[in-house]
Parts: structure tokens; sequence; C-alpha cells
């Protein structure tokens, strides 16, 4: 076994790590059907998508909303990340997994009812059209968000979701500082600010990550999240 696979067990549960054994297994025999991830060696897969997922555990937001038994949106879920590892280690936290395409989310049914994950619910849907939905506008203390799009693009989709008072995180990759400036513009216009960028390095030189950590002040304008067309023509 691999030092990246120890460690990250290491940290874990006898339980917890059962959980991301089945996780694991279950992804890649899945990704043979269908495309869910680039990634399927077992360290890879443990340092740039099981680690990389829960780094957000020792945020000051994290644990503030995690000891209240918050309520987290993963929107852009995909295979799952960073939500289904997040929900594994925090069982008293709901979580909504939301993606656009429905093969993912059988996939992601699957997985939860074979991890027995009872903290975790399902949504098909598009971000602009869900962020108009009062069944999900401003309903998350947290909505975590990876590799979805640009910081400005990606806040005018996350932040419709997030309670004033909330948190975006946003996971990025190296090269972030070229993306704060229109970030932190749209912010101001949703209402929310960038608070800061926690940057870490994965393990056993897996890469650099960054996560950009968003404060929800107020409710966003009613006129956001905008339609697709002129999102992508017109970004904030």
């Amino acid at each position: 076994m691999s030092d990246i696979v120890e460690q990250f067990e290491q940290q874990l549960n006898e339980r917890e790590r059962e959980q991301f054994v089945t996780y694991y297994r279950m992804l890649v025999e899945w990704n043979e059907k269908m495309n869910l991830t680039g990634i399927t060696e077992r360290s890879e897969v443990y340092g740039k998508h099981f680690w990389d997922s829960l780094v957000i555990r020792s945020f000051p937001e994290w644990k503030r909303y995690a000891a209240h038994r918050g309520s987290v949106l993963d929107l852009g879920t995909g295979a799952g990340f960073p939500g289904v590892p997040l929900a594994i280690c925090f069982p008293s936290v709901q979580f909504t997994l939301c993606d656009s395409l429905q093969k993912r989310l059988r996939f992601l049914d699957a997985v939860t009812s074979e991890l027995g994950l009872k903290n975790v619910s399902l949504v098909h849907g598009r971000a602009e059209d869900l962020g108009r939905d009062k069944a999900y506008r401003s309903r998350f203390d947290v909505v975590a968000a990876r590799a979805v799009a640009r910081l400005n693009a990606l806040l005018e989709l996350t932040c419709p979701f997030v309670k004033p008072g909330g948190a975006v995180l946003a996971y990025k990759g190296p090269g972030i500082e070229g993306e704060l400036d229109d970030g932190e513009r749209a912010a101001k216009v949703l209402n929310a600010a960038v608070e800061r960028v926690e940057t870490f390095e994965l393990p056993e030189g897996m890469g650099t990550r960054s996560i950009v950590v968003v404060g929800q002040r107020a409710p966003v304008p009613p006129a956001y999240p905008r339609r697709p067309a002129i999102l992508q023509k017109s970004p904030l």
C-alpha cells in the first residue's frame, strides 16, 4: 500500500476506512462503463480526490457549521467530490449533491446506498435553474464547488444557494491569482466578499491547490443567477 493511502487512513476510524475502500472500488468499476474520472490509480485517487476533498476540515468556517449540524451543497459534484468524502467523515452534517448529468447521479445513488450514507440527498439539475428555485435558494450554510468554472462565473452559480452568513468554498488549482480580481468584483455584485485564499500542497508532490473562501453578507439580488447564455456572454 502506498504511503499516501497509509497516511490518509491513519486519519480515519475503521468504518471510515472501509467506506473509502468501497468508494474507491466502485469508482474504478463504474469508470469502466462511464467517464467519471481520469484518475484511477489508487494512490492518486486517495491523494488527488479523497485527501483534496477533506482539506477544508481545518477551516474555522467548516468547524463552525459541522459543529451545528449544518447543511452543505456540493454543486457540480461529478463523481462525488468533495461531497462524498465529507459526508463519510461528517455523518451529522446534511449534504446535497447536485449534478446536471443523470448518469453521475445513478453512480452516486449506488455509492451512497452501498456506504450507508443517510446524510446525503441527490439533486439533478443545472445551477442556473436550481438557484432560482425556492426549495434551494438561500438554503445552505456552505456551498462547495470543485473545478467548476472561473471564479467570477462560479460565484454567480454558487452564491444564490448560500444563506446570509454562510460561505462558498471554491476548490481551485494553482494560478488562482489570475481569477481573484474578477472574483472580487462578482462577489460584490452578489452581496458577498472574498475573504481569503487558503493554499496547500497535496502529499507526495501531487500538486498545489487553493480554496477561495467567500462569505455571503446578504441575500443575492433576484436578478442572479442569469440565464446560461447571458452568463457565458457577459460574466460578472
